[in-house]
């Protein structure tokens, strides 16, 4: 729900491949700058030209994740391409720490792709392997390598080849608006369409085994929670409620589902189990509740309310005690997720004396610890967290049309997602996908 809606809503009601490596090189997010990486144009011994250029995509991949500077290709022109002829004098002098260079060969109407990993310091080999696959799935290749690449050279777990969700609307006339949920490659291509509405969809939400996802939708003219088999379509109501029923999210074992309801007077969080359908109360406050999001722990709900006067983050036990706010700084604070090692808080904030929404992290294991500004835009929206916590998705405005923004967390890389023509808004990554 962009910035603006929830405003009004906190206002009114409150609302395959095999890889052979040895131990991980760790690089650090603490170094000064991204580390230098060459990744030179895969050999292709086909006679047409490829639909994906598989180097760029690595490329791509390695510096959205802050950690990598990838060196330009223009400067890479001259320079030899297979592993065999790699000259390291050559990289040093442009520059580069690691250079990856690989072959795609034709192989019984499939593509078989190698690649190596070198550090040009040491002058070693630091990784070999190879992945084929269909011309179709050349994006799921370059995708594959840049994950087993970052995971060898940081021993972070890559999360490039996680799809993200998202909404958008397109207007044709005053009364005539199409909603859309689309799922893409985190970095917005290949999109497909996962359903279409006349009246708006909400809160998309990747349920943990990435098969089902969870969504409000309007099609009965108010708010009510579906899930649906991202394989076959297949839909199911949750919630009919009267009033308020939003905020869909999933708990980590995907057995139950925490979300917003007003039935009961104002909003409030409530856990289902999606088994049995029990419903459990969890907050019980005159003030809005509203936003959950689960720790780790499965007990653990972090939520939005302006139970202080304004909105502020707070945490609770499902099984009761009394919620305890985790935001101080700043006059607005909303819309939480927690990074997968809970060391990280993203969040929506609004500093004191501005106007501005920004995206903003705060680290959870210095108690006190002030946010810090990630975004470079306003009236963001939505935050939605990599799996592996080193990038982050979120939506905002440009010139009068909402986009989605990825950022690193380090705050070295800011850049606009690739998407559909409309209006887009609601991001939301998926898990690590089998």
């Amino acid at each position: 729900m962009n910035t603006l809606i929830r405003i009004v809503l906190l206002g009114v009601a409150m609302l395959v491949g095999s890889v052979q490596a040895a131990d991980p090189l760790v690089i650090t997010s603490g170094t000064d700058r991204a580390t230098p990486i060459a990744v030179v144009p895969f050999g292709w011994q086909g006679g047409t030209v490829l639909p994906t250029d598989i180097a760029e995509v690595v490329g791509n991949d390695l510096r959205n994740s802050g950690y990598f500077e990838p060196i330009p290709r223009q400067n890479m022109i001259s320079l030899p391409t297979q592993a065999s002829e790699v000259i390291f004098r050559d990289w040093k002098a442009l520059g580069a720490q690691y250079v990856m260079v690989g072959s795609i060969v034709p192989a019984g109407g499939r593509l078989q792709v190698q690649f190596a990993l070198f550090n040009v310091t040491t002058e070693q080999q630091v990784m070999a392997g190879n992945v084929s696959g269909s011309t179709d799935q050349l994006r799921d290749m370059a995708h594959y390598i840049a994950d087993q690449s970052f995971e060898k050279l940081t021993g972070v777990k890559g999360a490039f080849s996680t799809r993200m969700l998202y909404v958008t609307a397109e207007r044709f006339s005053v009364d005539n608006t199409r909603y859309t949920l689309q799922r893409s490659d985190y970095d917005g291509q290949r999109a497909v369409t996962l359903l279409q509405s006349r009246e708006p969809i909400l809160s998309p939400r990747y349920a943990p085994d990435g098969r089902r996802i969870a969504y409000v939708s309007f099609e009965q003219k108010r708010p009510r929670i579906f899930i649906q088999h991202i394989d076959t379509g297949r839909r199911e109501q949750i919630t009919n409620f009267e009033g308020l029923n939003g905020a869909p999210a999933w708990s980590p074992d995907g057995n139950r589902l925490a979300f917003v309801l007003s039935k009961d007077g104002n909003p409030e969080i409530y856990v289902m189990d999606l088994g049995s359908r029990q419903l459990r109360r969890v907050t019980n406050n005159m003030s809005i509740d509203t936003e959950p999001f689960w720790g780790a722990d499965g007990q653990t709900i972090y939520f939005t309310s302006d139970r202080a006067g304004k909105p502020q983050i707070y945490k609770v036990n499902i099984n009761g005690g009394e919620p305890q706010r985790v935001t101080f700084v700043g006059n607005y604070n909303a819309n939480p997720k927690l990074s997968a090692d809970e060391k990280m808080l993203v969040m929506i904030h609004r500093q004191d004396g501005f106007t501005n929404f920004k995206v903003a992290a705060q680290d959870l294991t210095r108690s006190g610890s002030a946010p810090r500004i990630l975004s470079g835009t306003s009236l963001d929206d939505s935050p939605t967290v990599a799996p592996n916590g080193t990038m982050l998705i979120y939506a905002t405005r440009q010139q009068g049309s909402g986009v989605l923004m990825l950022v690193s967390t380090n705050g070295r890389v800011r850049i606009p997602i690739p998407t559909v023509q409309g209006d887009i808004r609601e991001p939301s990554w998926s898990p690590y996908l089998n």
